[in-house]
């Protein structure tokens, strides 16, 4: 059943890459011959071309993260056929055309955010309500992932090694394509080759710090990564660190193709397991395995600025929610080809990363890698791929809050907010300072502002297409949807917490459902109302 599963899924995939997403680029007007934001605002920082297989890298490897893992397995207690049926739907009709979307409507925005986007069709109002939401989603996104990368630095010493040494590679990786025009090719080969021996050296010389201190080393490289141009770090770091996410999926196929599980799990369990409702604690709970608000911030805030043609927007923003979905479809199988005791067990021991690891490694020994190692591989991928989220989001985060204090009249900007270097500093200063504090307890909050940040970046693309006179109903419908998912999750979890006596996330649950009603009251007259002039 395993290997049914991974194999229809794949095969479902390619084909909704053919039809679906080549249906969706003839509707939205996918052109080649228009010129993009990387070419037409090129500053050698943030707007700079690049190659469709390296934003692949990026994009893929910054849209994945954990989240993929974290969320199919968590939603196990469900059974597996409601998460896997979620996976396939939610990546072809819901993630896939959101990230879509997102992405192009911003490539038709000179590469601004979604807040920006926003601002086009209901107003600056719509702006600053979307940016300040997004921005403090951000500052989640920085202090969760901070205190994954430590905490793995921390008790796996190697991947600390590992890291320094991929960054040290990427610049030279970068240096050498960008600037010393070595062809991409052989710079791949070679980097690829290097990237597999930094692994080797992070085994044998692991760095041992404490976690004070790689937290402050954490701290200051994403401050410098968020401020670096993006062709000698982030594209280059990217695209070599997603050949480990590739090489990952890649063994966990292999393996299953030889392995060939059972499934142990229950298909199905019950609509209600323990205080948890399969609507909508599912559709919160396995989130960048279907579709995710952070892939919008992505979309319109590192790649959109890096797309060298249009061409690539499918292959970028489509494609990459796809091959998420066989990474979920992958995670959920290492939850339901153990019995429950066992994946108790797991998850007890080190969380859903250990469940995957523990998972993808015994798939792994069917083509004679010993578990250890092929255990610890993907236990390095899973961290390698967490400080990319880290630092791209810490990027997006700066962007957003640039933006926000930006004066659209004024050519040259006066508030010293503006500044790169300033808006980099408070983003990564809240972000470190929430990390320090126990931010687990208002993590909930956090998977429901995720999914309503995906409902509002649905929103935020309807109303760009339908006042651009382009087809936007095949984005209406999984916005309602999230919206139904994101507000019952919140009244839910205002509930729960009002009943426990946590008024601080009573508090932030209200204030984020009322920013939804408000944009969606702003926006109403854009979609439902009477037809507005179309905007060439």
């Amino acid at each position: 059943m395993a290997l049914l599963l991974i194999l229809s899924s794949i095969v479902i995939f390619i084909i909704a890459y053919l039809t679906y997403g080549s249906w969706l680029s003839k509707k939205w007007g996918i052109d080649p011959s228009k010129e993009t934001p990387s070419h037409t605002m090129a500053d050698g920082v943030d707007y700079v071309p690049a190659k469709a297989p390296v934003l692949l890298g990026h994009h893929f490897a910054s849209i994945a993260g954990a989240g993929p893992i974290v969320g199919p397995i968590a939603a196990a207690i469900f059974g597996w056929l409601p998460v896997f049926l979620w996976i396939i739907v939610g990546s072809i009709f819901f993630g896939g055309v959101h990230d879509f979307g997102a992405l192009f409507s911003s490539v038709r925005n000179e590469g601004k955010s979604i807040g920006h986007v926003i601002e086009t069709t209901i107003g600056e109002s719509g702006k600053k309500l979307f940016s300040i939401f997004a921005w403090l989603t951000l500052i989640l996104v920085i202090a969760a992932f901070a205190n994954i990368v430590v905490a793995t630095f921390v008790s796996t010493p190697s991947v600390g090694t590992t890291s320094i040494l991929f960054i040290i590679l990427a610049v030279g990786f970068g240096i050498a394509v960008n600037r010393m025009n070595i062809g991409l090719l052989p710079a791949t080969i070679v980097g690829v080759v290097l990237l597999f021996g930094s692994i080797w050296v992070g085994l044998q010389f692991p760095i041992v710090a404490s976690f004070n201190t790689w937290y402050g080393v954490v701290l200051v490289y994403i401050f410098i990564a968020s401020t670096a141009p993006v062709w000698i770090l982030l594209q280059p770091r990217d695209y070599l660190n997603s050949f480990l996410l590739y090489a990952m999926l890649g063994g966990a196929v292999v393996g299953l193709l030889i392995y060939r599980p059972g499934l142990e799990l229950p298909a199905v369990t019950s609509f209600k397991v323990g205080t948890s409702y399969l609507f909508p604690i599912l559709f919160v709970t396995v989130a960048c395995g279907a579709i995710s608000g952070f892939h919008s911030l992505i979309s319109s805030g590192t790649s959109s600025k890096q797309i060298s043609s249009e061409k690539d927007i499918k292959l970028i923003g489509y494609g990459s929610m796809l091959i998420e979905g066989v990474l979920a479809v992958i995670a959920i199988i290492t939850a339901a080809y153990i019995g429950a005791e066992e994946f108790q067990a797991l998850l007890a021991a080190g969380a859903a990363n250990n469940v995957f690891a523990s998972g993808v490694g015994t798939f792994m020994t069917s083509f004679g890698v010993p578990f250890d190692a092929g255990k610890s591989f993907v236990a390095l991928a899973i961290a390698a791929f967490a400080l990319t989220s880290l630092d791209s989001g810490t990027r997006i985060g700066r962007f957003v809050f640039q933006e926000f204090f930006e004066d659209a009249k004024k050519e040259k900007q006066s508030n010293p907010l503006t500044n790169i270097y300033v808006a980099t500093f408070i983003t990564v200063a809240a972000g470190g300072l929430l990390g320090l504090a126990d931010w687990r307890q208002i993590w909930p909050v956090f998977g429901s502002a995720n999914q309503l940040l995906a409902a509002l970046a649905l929103l935020a693309t309807a109303m760009y297409l339908k006042t651009h006179g382009k087809e936007y109903k095949m984005v209406v419908y999984p916005m309602i949807f999230m919206f139904l998912v994101t507000l019952t999750a919140l009244i839910l979890l205002v509930q729960a917490n009002m009943a426990a006596g946590n008024f601080a996330l009573v508090i932030a649950g209200i204030a984020l459902f009322i920013l939804a009603i408000i944009l969606i009251k702003q926006s109403y007259h854009v979609l439902f109302g009477k037809e507005e002039d179309k905007v060439a």
